[in-house]
């Protein structure tokens, strides 16, 4: 087809963003709803996007396992939470990981540490630093869940609740100025809450998308862990609910 202009643009920010709103198409775009919609039938029609419910996004990433989509998003600001927290994490200390995509770009900010004890329900995590630079890896066993290839269940808390770790380090699905961290998923609260009794020092990490947001499950509240590092800083209720805890909020990359 012949591609006008505001096509080509569509297609543009498609490429920037792998998936996007209409809503957010329209806004940036500065036309209706309506306009958005029309414009999109055509490139829906000969393959060069794929319709979802409100949404558009590139083929190739519509087609993504949910785990390798997750890891696109806010890459940039996952790396660099990653990338400090590696920075204070030393050759032949132990470190415990729950599933999450920034843990995961957590594991690939360790691959030049050397002589790591990593235990971990992420085979993302496991497969990354195993067998490489002298690390031992432990990886809890239960049921692998399809979209994240990680392990949970009665059996995967019982297995890292045997460990005591210099380092332990959980994700967050939301942040909640009153309800401390959340999930969505029980299973995941429930490991991510016990992975935190096993260290010395307890860290959370999070980009600033998931301040604000109310979970299903509460997985602690902020007095449960040392440390939160995130990207930018959080909302003004945010920051004095963890800092009157007690914990120590980190900005990766401020002074």
């Amino acid at each position: 087809m012949n591609y006008s202009k505001r096509h080509g643009e569509i297609l543009k920010l498609i490429q920037e963003e792998g998936t996007i709103t209409i809503a957010r198409l329209a806004e940036k775009l500065g036309v209706s709803l309506e306009t958005v919609r029309r414009d999109v039938k055509p490139l829906a029609r000969d393959g060069s996007v794929m319709k979802m419910h409100g949404a558009i996004g590139l083929p190739s990433v519509v087609g993504e396992a949910p785990f390798e989509r997750r890891m696109r998003e806010q890459a940039d600001a996952k790396r660099a939470i990653a990338r400090h927290v590696a920075g204070t994490i030393g050759d032949g200390e132990s470190v415990m990981l729950d599933t999450g995509t920034t843990t995961s770009f957590l594991a690939r900010e360790l691959l030049n540490h050397r002589r790591l004890t990593v235990v971990t329900n992420s085979s993302d995590i496991a497969r990354t630093l195993a067998t490489v630079n002298g690390n031992k890896v432990y990886m809890a066993g239960g049921e692998l869940r399809s979209d994240s290839g990680a392990a949970f269940g009665v059996s995967a808390i019982e297995f890292v609740s045997r460990f005591s770790v210099n380092h332990a380090v959980i994700t967050a699905g939301a942040i909640d100025a009153e309800d401390g961290v959340m999930d969505y998923v029980l299973e995941e609260a429930e490991f991510a809450r016990v992975v935190l009794t096993r260290g010395t020092r307890t860290i959370v990490v999070t980009d600033h998308t998931k301040f604000g947001r109310q979970g299903l499950v509460q997985v602690c509240a902020f007095s449960a862990f040392g440390e939160l590092v995130t990207d930018l800083p959080p909302p003004r209720d945010v920051a004095a609910a963890i800092e009157g805890a007690g914990a120590k909020l980190v900005v990766a990359g401020s002074r």
